[in-house]
């Protein structure tokens, strides 16, 4: 099922409106085009609405909002909901600030999201109104670990059956539910949290995902992040000697470059309970 997810983008080629942050807004295109789709983006109130309707999905990114981004939002994302268009919001941040959690829960309000992806605290704080995350990290003591796994999973397949809409919560343990299922997800590496943006960039390739796979949306969006967490594995294993932080960024670019369906069944680690 992952595998025919991915070959699904390739051969749809999605084109994916990204209302995103100025801080990682390259690196979310040039995933885009590296998992098979095609990135735009634009983030004026003048021209949202012209250009999320030639798209297949919307991916709305909060993670340096402004005035002017604000209702660019929200005018995108009513527009994509009239054309019945896939959206995806990644609440950046989300608990840090006033602004952010306000900006959150209102999108949450007004605009009918096929998911929601974010880290744990952004998730909790969109679920109980308010939260405390560590800039734009998760709070240590929210974490997902095998301790609170079951607790985890049950609070996602609760807030996921709320919104009536796929959330992915993603952090050392993955977690993708629809509110009956809810993929456990094992892929990545600890070295990825040293990257600006590999959060960003999964919310673009989901947003992907979801236009390419309508029918099978949980498994559309687990597929992303097993696809994101082994790029991260086998972007470090390609590391050389004098090897950083930006080589390897790009290192999982050209992971999800080169990875076809087959290797993405095989290298996939995942239960579903």
């Amino acid at each position: 099922m992952l595998k025919e997810c991915l070959e699904n983008v390739r051969a749809a080629v999605p084109l994916v409106h990204n209302i995103t942050n100025y801080v990682t807004v390259n690196d979310v295109a040039n995933i885009l085009l590296a998992c098979g789709g095609s990135p735009i983006m634009s983030d004026d109130e003048g021209d949202v609405e012209d250009i999320t309707s030639i798209c297949g999905g919307l991916n709305i990114n909060i993670g340096t909002l402004n005035k002017n981004t604000i209702p660019a939002m929200f005018l995108a994302g009513r527009r994509a909901n009239a054309l019945g268009h896939k959206v995806l919001l990644d609440p950046v941040g989300a608990g840090a600030s006033k602004l952010r959690t306000e900006t959150a829960l209102s999108l949450l309000r007004d605009v009918k999201f096929d998911a929601v992806r974010g880290n744990i605290s952004e998730i909790k704080t969109l679920a109980f109104g308010s939260g405390k995350t560590s800039g734009v990290d998760a709070n240590v003591a929210d974490r997902v670990t095998e301790e609170n796994l079951e607790d985890s999973v049950a609070f996602v397949k609760s807030f996921a059956a709320a919104c009536r809409c796929i959330v992915a919560v993603t952090g050392a343990i993955d977690l993708v539910s629809d509110g009956d299922r809810c993929y456990v997800i094992r892929n990545g590496r600890a070295e990825m949290g040293r990257i600006t943006g590999t959060g960003c960039q999964l919310s673009g390739m989901m947003t992907a995902f979801l236009v390419a796979n309508p029918e099978k949306p949980l498994e559309a969006c687990a597929a992303a992040v097993c696809a994101m967490g082994l790029a991260g594995e086998i972007g470090w294993k390609n590391m050389q000697t004098g090897d950083g932080n930006s080589t390897y960024r790009n290192r999982i670019i050209d992971a999800i470059y080169n990875m076809d369906g087959d290797a993405l069944e095989r290298g996939a680690k995942y239960e579903i309970l």
